[in-house]
Formats: C-alpha cells, structure tokens, sequence
C-alpha cells in the first residue's frame, strides 16, 4: 500500500473509534465531525489508489462511498431523514453492484444465494410488521444489498485475487451492519447497536475501498 493509502486509512480508523466513542460518552455533537470525517477518508482511498488500477472498477467504488458518505449525513440529521439515507445507500449498493459486475461475470450461484436469503428472511419475519409505510423501500434495499453481496462472492470466485476477497469480506461485513441498523430503526434502540453498527460499517467501507488499490496485484 502506498503512504497515502496508510495515511487515509489510519485517519479513518481513529476518527471511526472516535465516532463509537462520542456515540456512549458524548458529546454527541462530534458525531457530526467523526461520521463524515471517516467515510471521506476512505473515500480517498479509492479515488487516489495509483495509476496502475483499474478505472472503471474505481470510479464506481467512488461513486457508491460518495452516495454511502450521503446516506451517513441524512442518517445523522436531527429530524427523520432515514428514507433519504435508506435512497442514498441503495443507489451505493447499485454502485457497488456495477463495480463487481464490471471486473466479474454476473454472479448466478444458487447456493451462495440461499445461503444471503435465508437468514434474512428470518429477519425480515421479525421487522416486517414494524416497518409500516417503509416495507417496500426496505424491500428494495433488502434486495440491492443482497445482490451486491452476491455479486461480491461472485467476485471472488471469478478472480480469487486479494483486492476479491477483500469486497467479499466488505460486503458480508456492510450486511451485517445493515441488519444492525434495522433492527435498531424497526424494534427500538438497543445499547450495544451503534457499536455493532459502526465497528462493522467502517470496517466493510474501507475493505471495499482497499480493494481498489490492490486490483492492481494478485
């Protein structure tokens, strides 16, 4: 990894710790800082990779982080913007879909698939009659992040490179932060939720980000 690459991502970490951190011991306000700050930080990972990547597959990283770098600020605002960042990371996941989809084949393992779908269809029999008016966007998203995990495996299965095996761990890691998240905004606040959800959001961003750089080696 280039010193550039290590300088983002260490930025990202400490501020993505300082965001769990603010989150339990206040002051809260910082999030407004510590959110954005980290997403963007990865974000440059992927823009700034090297000459020697594949651009194509790196703009669309980009453009799924900047609509992602979106949903987290519409997710953070004080009034109910959850339909806005539920949009936002939905269009990231289309984004992400493209990437993995441009550098692999389309996925159409079965297995994989039923494998994704089962447990989250135990989940959604659970939130499902919590949802209300958002059943159908959530049912959009459900399937957009599905595909995109999908798609990930397909990835790896195609290319069996590390910049591979790292979307595939981002994109595992970005579904169970998702489900995280839903079971917080459907069945109630729960004291451990942002820490599930953040030591694995940041995490699955910036292995996906990372995995722009290393297209470039096996």
């Amino acid at each position: 990894m280039s010193s550039f690459t290590i300088a983002m991502l260490s930025i990202a970490c400490v501020s993505g710790i300082m965001h769990i951190y603010v989150e339990y011991r206040g002051p809260k306000h910082w999030a407004y800082l510590f959110k954005p700050l980290t997403t963007s930080s990865i974000l440059l990972i992927a823009l700034f990779a090297g000459d020697h990547v594949p651009e194509t597959y790196r703009y669309w990283i980009a453009a799924g982080l900047i609509f992602s770098l979106g949903g987290d600020v519409f997710l953070m605002l004080p009034s109910d913007k959850f339909l806005y960042g539920l949009a936002s990371f939905l269009i990231g996941h289309l984004c992400y879909i493209a990437a993995f989809t441009w550098a692999a084949p389309f996925s159409l393992d079965p297995l994989w698939l039923i494998a994704l779908a089962l447990p989250t269809l135990v989940l959604l029999r659970i939130l499902v009659p919590h949802m209300g008016k958002l059943r159908i966007p959530a049912f959009c998203y459900v399937a957009a992040i599905l595909t995109m995990v999908w798609q990930a495996r397909g990835l790896w299965a195609f290319h069996q490179t590390t910049a591979a095996l790292l979307a595939l761990v981002g994109a595992l890691l970005f579904l169970v932060s998702d489900s995280a998240l839903a079971v917080r905004q459907f069945r109630g606040k729960y004291h451990w939720a942002q820490l599930i959800i953040l030591s694995t959001y940041y995490p699955a961003q910036a292995l996906i980000a990372l995995s722009v750089p290393f297209s470039s080696m096996r």
